[in-house]
């Protein structure tokens, strides 16, 4: 019997993770849910954003849903309430912001460290029967670049130490590869007609070396030697800045793309917009253990949390990825398939225009399951 952590976290979180939840018992009958804590609210009630106890949980779970948390904005004074790209308005304080001996460290990010989930994979296709023609897979970097929590001031100076090293790089660089090897088997198990057209593997290699010519130099570098194991693979590679116009103006030339950490994190939101925003977007942290964290790419959303409105459907697809990653094959694409249905019948949250609540596309998706 399946056994899934779900951490609903802050704001939307807790809505959208029982949603996922609700599709998941759909689809396989008699899976068990474990719930933890997380994420501010957690922070302020036990002194810790991310609780021993949710640690052994999804430690001891086949696989874990994660929601969203507020993650701190700024530097040295508290912030006044202000939206980011991903909805997060009135952030908490950063450690030492007269939190005394306690410090906040966001959740998401511990677990990554904690469990060596060093590949995030982040798919894009369409969604909407009036989108564009995108399907495309992001493999970024999980565990450093500027994300490596090396940070500092001196004086009136900051300064952040972007890590880079030869063997996060070959094995993100490797999952990547393989990424691109399943996709072009998924696509030639999907096609019946011999006589179709099959696009090969491809993987596009995302970097800024000819600025970053040490740190990027390197990463760039690896990737290449790796792309060596992977002759039926076709590499490129692109500046990231490029990349970014590519993305907007032909998605289609993108098949799987690998890059660092920053640079994963603002290609993929980017890439969410042309399928209809953070709210369909799912993901997922892997490692080379069993240890899995599957979590919508959105955040914690609090200017619209309590409204019953928040869109379900990138945390449902992360639930999907879940069942691709316990071997669950038949499972994932029925759900797949039953959002493309609901979303077809026109029946979506306001952030994609209609006037659905949580629950109806929720119950909706569900209905189409069984």
């Amino acid at each position: 019997m399946r056994t899934i952590c779900l951490i609903p976290g802050d704001g939307v979180g807790q809505e959208v993770i029982p949603a996922a939840a609700q599709v998941l018992q759909t689809v396989l009958p008699g899976v068990q849910f474990v719930e933890a804590a997380a994420g501010w609210a957690c922070f302020e009630r036990h002194g810790a954003a991310l609780p021993e106890a949710t640690v052994a949980a999804v430690a001891a779970a086949d696989g874990t849903l994660f929601g969203a948390t507020q993650s701190p904005i700024g530097n040295l004074t508290p912030q006044p309430p202000s939206l980011t790209g991903k909805g997060e308005p009135n952030s908490p304080p950063l450690a030492g912001e007269g939190l005394g001996e306690r410090s906040y460290r966001s959740p998401i990010l511990a677990l990554r460290k904690q469990f060596d989930l060093y590949a995030n994979l982040r798919p894009v296709t369409r969604l909407l029967p009036d989108g564009r023609p995108v399907d495309l897979l992001i493999v970024r970097e999980n565990t450093e670049g500027l994300y490596s929590g090396r940070e500092r001031r001196e004086g009136d100076t900051a300064i952040a130490e972007r890590v880079i090293t030869r063997r996060a790089s070959e094995r993100i660089a490797r999952k990547a590869f393989e990424q691109a090897r399943l996709r072009h088997a998924n696509r030639s198990s999907e096609i019946r007609n011999p006589k179709s057209e099959i696009r090969n593997p491809k993987l596009t290699i995302i970097h800024k070396a000819n600025v970053l010519k040490v740190t990027d130099g390197l990463f760039r570098e690896s990737c290449l030697a790796v792309a060596a194991d992977y002759p039926d693979v076709q590499v490129g590679e692109m500046l990231v800045d490029a990349a970014a116009m590519w993305l907007v103006k032909d998605p289609g030339r993108f098949d799987v793309i690998v890059t660092t950490n920053l640079f994963g994190d603002i290609l993929s939101d980017l890439a969410a917009g042309l399928v209809g925003g953070l709210g369909v977007a799912p993901s997922a942290n892997v490692g080379a253990g069993r240890v899995a964290v599957f979590e919508p790419v959105h955040g914690s959303a609090p200017d619209i949390a309590g409204r019953g409105i928040a869109n379900p459907v990138g945390a449902i697809l992360s639930a999907a990825m879940l069942l691709d990653h316990l071997g669950e094959g038949h499972a994932a694409p029925r759900v797949r398939g039953a959002v493309a249905a609901t979303l077809a019948a026109g029946i979506t949250t306001p952030d994609l225009g209609g006037t659905a609540t949580t629950a109806q596309v929720t119950d909706a998706i569900c209905q189409r399951l069984t």
